[in-house]
């Protein structure tokens, strides 16, 4: 096969829907929600590039939500063969978003992005998640102001605001700032 009969040149030939999608999983973990909008919009868009190509697709098929009425199934069976064989696990989208964010965010925003994505925490993973929460808070606190305590009342509404604001309970986060002020480990 020569450079130039077409494997190389991608415009030539652009890739399938399932090549699209596997490669989207190449790159990280995502929910069947995500993947589903973003195969639409592919879809869609190169259904846009054959009509104006002058194929005889037309852009008025699209309902108001932005899905074409006969792309949709196309794009669930992509979905479903993914799933089939092993490429879409939600499961492991949800392990890999909690891997990455709960060094940076807490429980409740974790969750709040995981709902985004019509998942949730299972009881194993949201006790896991809590246990490590108080430990996590006060690691972001010593990260962004160093250990020093809260020199006043606006220092240590800053402090409150910084961790309520990264997903963390109102609770907790006094406790962590307490915890970082004294400087120890243990609350």
């Amino acid at each position: 096969m020569t450079p130039s009969d077409g494997r190389r040149g991608r415009a030539s030939q652009p890739l399938s829907l399932k090549a699209r999608a596997v490669a989207l999983l190449a790159q990280r973990e995502h929910s069947a929600m995500e993947l589903r909008r973003k195969l639409l919009r592919i879809a869609r868009d190169r259904q846009a590039e054959a009509a104006v190509e002058g194929s005889e697709a037309s852009l008025d098929e699209f309902a108001e939500d932005g899905e074409s009425s006969d792309l949709a199934p196309e794009v669930d069976a992509v979905l479903d063969w993914l799933k089939a064989n092993g490429y879409l696990d939600e499961s492991r989208f949800v392990e890999s978003r909690i891997h990455v964010r709960s060094q940076r965010f807490g429980q409740r925003r974790i969750e709040q992005e995981l709902a985004q994505h019509g998942l949730s925490l299972d009881a194993e993973q949201r006790s896991t998640l809590a246990a490590g929460e108080l430990d996590r808070a006060c690691e972001l606190l010593r990260r962004k102001f160093g250990d020093r305590p809260a020199i006043d009342a606006a220092a240590l509404a800053k402090r409150l605001r910084f961790l309520i604001g990264r997903g963390f309970g109102g609770d907790l986060a006094r406790r962590a700032v307490r915890q970082v002020a004294a400087g120890s480990d243990d609350a």
